[in-house]
């Protein structure tokens, strides 16, 4: 019995890491010289946009037989997906990379995408 409430301190430890690790987030990203950019979770769809957070995750997922880079895109506010296609690899993408990109934002299966945005890498 202690060994579970052991375990559910650490979760919940880590589920407030977590939430606060998404408020710093935001407010880090608020305080950057990102001009124009929204939140993520306030972006309109199917126009121009421009939203800035970090690289979570960097994966090569081939689209329809062409090599496509995917990578998730988090501002703290929401994640969204940004895919290059024809890309295997772009130097600088990483995990834990700041980056603003700019370009449209379409929808798959509920998970928000932008193919092939303008994109600029933040130190």
């Amino acid at each position: 019995m202690a060994e579970k409430s052991r375990l559910r301190q650490a979760l919940s430890k880590w589920a407030d890491s977590s939430d606060q690790n998404q408020r710093d987030l935001r407010e880090s990203l608020k305080s950057g010289d990102h001009g124009e950019a929204v939140a993520i979770a306030d972006a309109p769809e199917r126009e121009h946009v421009v939203v800035s957070g970090v690289l979570r995750t960097v994966t090569l997922r081939p689209r329809g037989g062409v090599p496509a880079l995917e990578a998730e895109l988090d501002d703290g506010s929401g994640v969204i997906t940004v895919v290059w296609l024809g890309r295997r690899r772009i130097t600088g993408v990483d995990p834990g990379r700041s980056v603003v990109v700019a370009g449209c934002i379409g929808r798959q299966s509920d998970v928000p995408l932008m193919f092939n945005p303008r994109y600029e890498l933040r130190p």
